[in-house]
């Protein structure tokens, strides 16, 4: 099982109140996002953009490191690997 972690600003869009924390199935990111999104539709909207890329003010962490390719979704999940999907933050 992957644990994936919605962070309340984007958890909010879909539910209310915190985080949303998904226990789903899946061998790569794509596969555990998309669990993730069959749970909460309109979830994907906020997270991925029209071409199925990580969206610019999106951050996605797999075990505490953040994924490095917004685009290449096909990074290889451990059994008990940890997603955490949160809105990065902007401006100065």
């Amino acid at each position: 099982m992957i644990r994936v972690v919605i962070a309340a600003q984007l958890a909010r869009r879909v539910r209310d109140g915190g985080e949303a924390v998904l226990e789903v199935e899946g061998a790569t990111l794509a596969h555990a996002l998309d669990a993730a999104f069959a749970q909460h539709p309109k979830l994907r909207g906020y997270v991925l953009d029209e071409h199925g890329h990580v969206r610019h003010h999106v951050a996605v962490f797999v075990d505490g490191e953040s994924i490095a390719d917004k685009s290449g979704l096909d990074l290889a999940l451990r059994d008990g690997a940890e997603v955490y999907v949160l809105q990065a933050l902007s401006g100065g």
